[in-house]
């Protein structure tokens, strides 16, 4: 009887460990090389000249007219904004994305974004713009200001930051915009944002608002299977940002640019909420497509899921770890041949800290591997296996693409 008993007892365990097993793996989505979760799951912007977005935003209809007293207002706000507009609007320029949907049909533009130069070097001059933008094209391209179009070559983009660099002749580049700096801005600033909503119709548009937020972790759907590919860091603005307005300025009131609008909430129940990449985030980036076409990083090799979202009974049954350890990641997958398996890393490791760092969630993890190390870098990480904390060296190695 006592034989028979164990052996249940022993099967139930197995199969809450599977069970856990499953649930792991699932969360995790598969995601290798240190794919990150967690935020609010958004879409890039559609910048197709018909539609409104990945999702369609109802439009309200107002059955009263509300009257507003008119005051008198000071111009000096309106004259800065005036100022800075004035500062860089030549620098934000179209981007045609050119496709040929058969072989039986003329190349036609598939979509229409914008993008802005920042640097102007001898016969060429270079433009910064949103990877989805360009994504797909056979042809690319740049549409000034003054109408013309021309030839762009795009010289690399970046799928996980949603970037892309392209180069065109110089000779008809008059204004370069200037690079402020993302992390001297604060909550409140004035954001002016700049580019062609809908398409070339309303060229070098510009809304005006505020920074409503700084650091926003968005998720970003690379594939569409409903999992997140990537975490990204992103400047939240209630200037209106629209399809069309894909890769163009967000600028402060010195009319320096700050950030390249990427993404807003499409929903019916949200106004006034739109994303842009942080230029102090983004110029790194744009620096290695620029010279190598490409952007290489750093990986340990693992999929994992924060601590965090661990039911408590698999946290103490499973994990064995002791009610003192309430931040990490719980490892679910170990690619073959990483620098995590080859310093031993396992399923169910809990990850609590990289080098001196603290490590409470995969945002935590991508953040401090990407801006604070670089490949070949050795670190030390600290994690709890069976309940004991232990340390493992790993020498990080490339991050394959996607």
């Amino acid at each position: 009887m006592n034989e028979e008993f164990n052996r249940e007892q022993s099967t139930k365990t197995n199969n809450e460990k599977n069970t856990f097993s499953m649930l792991i793996s699932g969360v995790a989505g598969g995601l290798i090389a240190a794919l990150f979760t967690g935020g609010i799951f958004l879409t890039q912007l559609d910048d197709s000249q018909d539609t409104a977005s990945h999702t369609p935003e109802d439009t309200e209809q107002t059955t009263e007219e509300e009257v507003v007293p008119t005051t008198n207002l000071s111009t000096n706000n309106t004259n800065s904004i005036s100022g800075a507009v004035e500062k860089v609007s030549d620098a934000v320029v179209g981007i045609s994305n050119v496709q040929q949907v058969s072989l039986w049909e003329e190349a036609n533009a598939a979509g229409t974004g914008s993008g802005v130069v920042y640097k102007k070097d001898g016969e060429y001059a270079y433009v910064v713009t949103n990877n989805h933008v360009v994504e797909g094209a056979q042809q690319v391209e740049v549409i000034l200001t003054n109408g013309e179009h021309i030839d762009a070559e795009v010289l690399g983009a970046d799928a996980l930051t949603d970037l892309a660099v392209l180069r065109i002749p110089s000779e008809q580049i008059t204004t370069v915009a200037e690079l402020g700096s993302s992390e001297e801005i604060t909550v409140g600033d004035t954001a002016i944002a700049i580019g062609n909503p809908l398409g070339t119709e309303f060229a070098g548009s510009v809304t005006q608002g505020i920074i409503s937020g700084l650091d926003r972790a968005v998720d970003i759907d690379l594939n569409s299977d409903g999992q997140p590919d990537w975490t990204t860091n992103v400047i939240q603005t209630d200037a209106a940002i629209n399809p069309g307005n894909s890769g163009g300025a967000l600028i402060n009131s010195k009319g320096q640019l700050i950030g390249i609008n990427s993404m807003k909430i499409a929903q019916a129940t949200v106004e006034g909420i739109g994303f842009a990449i942080p230029i102090s985030d983004a110029e790194p980036v744009i620096e290695q497509l620029e010279t190598d076409g490409e952007v290489v990083r750093p990986f340990m090799g693992i999929s994992a899921v924060d601590l965090s979202t661990v039911p408590a009974r698999h946290v103490q049954e499973t994990l064995k770890l002791d009610e003192s350890v309430e931040n990490g990641i719980v490892v679910a997958k170990v690619q073959a041949n990483s620098p995590a398996e080859n310093a031993g890393l396992q399923q169910y490791d809990v990850i609590t800290k990289v080098n001196d760092t603290a490590i409470s969630s995969m945002l935590d993890l991508k953040t401090y591997l990407y801006r604070e190390t670089k490949i070949g870098d050795e670190v030390t990480v600290t994690f709890y296996r069976d309940g004991n904390i232990q340390t493992a060296t790993m020498t990080l190695d490339e991050q394959e693409n996607l």
